[in-house]
């Protein structure tokens, strides 16, 4: 039998003596090796940036239990992970315990709790996880944790993509982790899911890889239905850039995001008999009744500064008008650079969002606006003074935002 270089050597007297053989590496050394070869020096910084930022959000967390707990004048803050469980959190938690329908009556109907509204994505992967974290609320968190890693990595990816600087993509992932409504990320929301899958899903699309984003978004429509939006910046895309008789073959591909949403639709119709029972929950539970947009403008202004509602309320309403005009400036420069697919995401969002009987949830949805997060950092490596500004600016709406949703003051 031959020996291999590793076992054997010669020894002084020249004869060939066998080498030990080196015991193989376990498991956790393996993976070590495994993750270091598919995340390189950049991947590894914007994670530590990412958990450095997580680590930050649970500290105002807990500063936030015992500075501001649920009951003035208590001696107990409560369970360390109650500051998390807030509105949209309980309808997906209702969702994944006991469906959509509990009891034969559901949302679809006239007096239920309006869960329709809520893809179901985000409660099917809560269930699942729920079968290993026996807690609720701690599997909502590990989701979202999980899912805001894979989103940061792929938005650092894209944003050097679109810049070809070295330190665009950090400095993207910054500035997106240190946006005001950046708790959200952390909640057992829908965002870092739905970037988790819609981040990839476009970088995919700008490989061309037609299949493969097609597949992402398709998923990202189960969480939510920003998908759709997503799926036609995809056409417009394959559109835009189709060069060959063979590339029309995975055209075919397009389609599929709109399979979760048809089934979902059949679904709620199936036990309601209305095919748009999540849009009708919507405008039940949250006035998004079709109105023109200067009309939704006017209402919302009013409610910002005509006096009409509490103090907190009023500061949401203002923070509502503010995304907003951020929105529309973002889709003015995005047709000043040409980039017509990530405008039409953007339009068919702020459309949604600005057709209603008011602002409802537009700061929320800047944390999906990814050509934002990129076009800042491309404009602050530009003007370095740009990244002074903007932490200095935004750093303490952050904390007052992160403080209001773990507090329970969000909604006023």
């Amino acid at each position: 039998m031959l020996l291999t270089p590793t076992e054997f050597r010669p020894s002084r007297s020249g004869r060939i003596q066998e080498r030990p053989k080196l015991p193989e590496p376990g498991w956790p050394a393996r993976f070590r090796n495994r993750v270091a070869t598919l995340l390189g020096p950049a991947d590894r910084e914007v994670l530590w940036l990412y958990l450095l930022t997580r680590l930050s959000l649970w500290g105002t967390a807990y500063c936030t239990r015992w500075l501001f707990p649920t009951r003035p004048g208590t001696h107990d803050p409560g369970p360390v992970l109650t500051a998390f469980e807030r509105w949209d959190w309980h309808h997906y938690l209702h969702i994944a315990q006991d469906g959509y329908f509990p009891g034969g009556t559901g949302s679809g109907q006239d007096g239920g709790d309006n869960r329709a509204a809520f893809f179901p994505g985000f409660p099917m992967l809560l269930r699942a996880v729920h079968t290993v974290i026996p807690n609720w609320t701690a599997a909502g968190l590990l989701i979202s944790f999980v899912a805001g890693a894979v989103a940061v990595l792929a938005l650092a990816r894209l944003a050097k993509r679109y810049t070809a600087e070295a330190d665009a993509g950090q400095r993207a992932v910054l500035f997106f982790l240190l946006s005001p409504c950046a708790v959200f990320l952390a909640a057992g929301y829908t965002e870092a899911l739905f970037l988790a899958l819609a981040l990839p899903a476009w970088l995919a699309a700008l490989r061309r890889n037609w299949p493969l984003a097609a597949a992402l978004t398709a998923l990202a429509t189960t969480v939510r239905v920003s998908g759709l939006f997503l799926a036609a910046a995809v056409a417009l895309h394959f559109l835009l850039t189709v060069r060959s008789r063979d590339a029309w073959r995975a055209l075919p591909w397009l389609a599929l995001p709109a399979v979760p949403a048809g089934l979902y639709a059949w679904y709620l119709q199936a036990h309601t008999g209305d095919w748009m029972a999540w849009k009708h929950a919507q405008e039940r539970g949250w006035y998004r009744t079709l109105h023109t947009p200067w009309d939704t403008w006017s209402v919302t202004w009013d409610a910002a500064f005509g006096q009409r509602f509490t103090t907190g309320y009023g500061f949401m309403f203002q923070a509502e008008l503010v995304a907003m005009v951020a929105g529309l400036v973002l889709i003015g420069g995005l047709l000043w650079r040409r980039h017509w697919p990530e405008a039409v995401y953007i339009c068919l969002t702020l459309a949604a969002l600005g057709t209603s009987y008011w602002y409802t949830s537009i700061p929320r949805s800047t944390l999906l606006w990814w050509p934002l997060w990129i076009f800042l950092a491309a404009w602050s490596l530009r003007r370095p003074q740009i990244k002074t500004v903007y932490l200095c600016l935004v750093g303490p709406l952050t904390t007052i935002f992160a403080i209001t949703f773990l507090s329970g003051r969000w909604t006023g």
